[in-house]
């Protein structure tokens, strides 16, 4: 407010307005500091990207070290139950029903010895044990109730693990295994000069049997040297129900494997059944060769060539042949069938060592009374009629003679 003074003049009573005037070298300063905060945050975020960079890789390299962790307990997981499915198991490892087939050489329409045979066939069929499967109206064979217990408790009587359930009827739909005889017969028990051993080969696997028909069904075929060659269909020679059983021994070497059959058709083995060994009742030992061991017998090869072998899987090879033991690259020569897998590989190559023949035999080399179990559905199936044996195998009967199972060459 304006006031009077002594000279007459005014002023006012308001503080003066100062002006504040900033000089060249503060702003040059202040400019400086605000450059150097700039820098300083630039660095501090660096070393934040730089920290969260190696907290990421910390993490991946934890992720990393899991994962490989979880891959290992994976592998090792997986070598234990490789382990496991192919170690020695005891007991019934199978049992079904068993097929013998013959063919005719080629360009002969007739056989009448085992001279005019081509090939020598066994064909079996796994079934489930008989004491699994419920049959309306029917107690499965070698099964009983104990009264004694509210629950009636179910009795598996001795050796029924060896009783195959009764075969279906025309369905196709089953699985099979082909093996070829090399003698064009099987090891004969009975007969003079010590037992014989003899070479086989699985030579078909599948579970169509449609493919089965056309495999053992006649053809023709064309030759450069001799024209056209006809091979007549394969006969049927027999028919019956088999166990294949694993005998631990008491060391490892001594474990032992055995495949005992008896027919139902025919009841008792005529001509055709003697000349091609087949017995009434017989067992012998099993034993699958290592397809990467060169068969060697007095200094000749023998055995399937190299690249028609079973290709089994690593698993077999390291825990069924041991191989890189024993101080060979490719381990045991020879070993009993420790799992039935074993038999399911087109070009598995077979030893067939004769053992025992009937039923008592049969019984010996199985054990648990499995052969008296396996005469028991035998001679009970054996009152089927023949020409259900065809309609078991879903194959046209006019397609394969059926007068070999009567014991008649043809």
């Amino acid at each position: 407010m304006p006031v009077k003074t002594r000279s007459g003049g005014r002023r006012s009573t308001s503080a003066p307005k100062n002006k504040t005037r900033i000089s060249p070298r503060k702003g040059k300063k202040k400019r400086a500091s605000t450059a150097e905060s700039k820098e300083h945050a630039k660095e501090e975020q660096q070393v934040g990207d730089k920290r969260e960079d190696e907290q990421i890789a910390e993490s991946g390299n934890e992720k990393k070290e899991t994962e490989t962790g979880e891959v290992q307990g994976k592998r090792a997981r997986t070598e234990e139950d490789e382990a496991k499915r192919y170690s020695f198991h005891e007991g019934t490892i199978e049992r079904g029903h068993i097929y013998f087939f013959y063919r005719p050489k080629v360009q002969h329409e007739e056989v009448h010895d085992i001279d005019d045979v081509r090939n020598f066939h066994m064909l079996l069929i796994p079934r489930p044990p008989e004491f699994s499967v419920h049959i309306e109206g029917q107690r499965p064979s070698g099964v009983e109730k104990d009264s004694q217990h509210d629950d009636e408790m179910t009795i598996v009587a001795e050796g029924a693990d060896a009783v195959p359930a009764p075969p279906p009827k025309d369905q196709p739909k089953t699985h099979f295994r082909l093996i070829t005889i090399g003698k064009k017969r099987l090891p004969d028990p009975d007969a003079p000069g010590g037992k014989g051993v003899y070479w086989a080969s699985v030579t078909a696997v599948g579970d169509d049997l449609h493919s089965l028909e056309q495999g053992l069904g006649e053809r023709s075929y064309e030759t450069k040297t001799r024209g056209e060659r006809h091979e007549g269909p394969a006969r049927l020679a027999g028919r019956g129900v088999y166990a294949i059983v694993n005998t631990r021994g008491k060391t490892v070497s001594r474990n032992a494997t055995h495949l005992g059959y008896h027919l139902s058709h025919p009841s008792e083995a005529g001509e055709v059944q003697l000349e091609l060994g087949i017995h009434t009742a017989s067992s012998f030992a099993l034993q699958v060769k290592n397809p990467e061991a060169e068969p060697t017998s007095f200094g000749q090869r023998i055995g399937r060539p190299a690249g028609r072998r079973a290709k089994y899987p690593e698993g077999v090879l390291k825990y069924v042949f041991e191989k890189g033991t024993r101080g060979r690259s490719y381990g045991l020569r020879f070993v009993p069938c420790n799992c039935i897998d074993l038999l399911d590989y087109e070009g598995a190559e077979l030893l067939l060592i004769a053992a025992r023949s009937g039923t008592e035999g049969t019984d010996e080399s199985l054990g648990e009374s499995r052969g008296k179990a396996l005469k028991t559905v035998g001679e009970r199936e054996s009152q089927e009629p023949a020409e259900d044996i065809f309609r078991e195998l879903a194959i046209e009967k006019d397609r394969f003679p059926a007068e070999p199972i009567e014991g008649k060459w043809i």
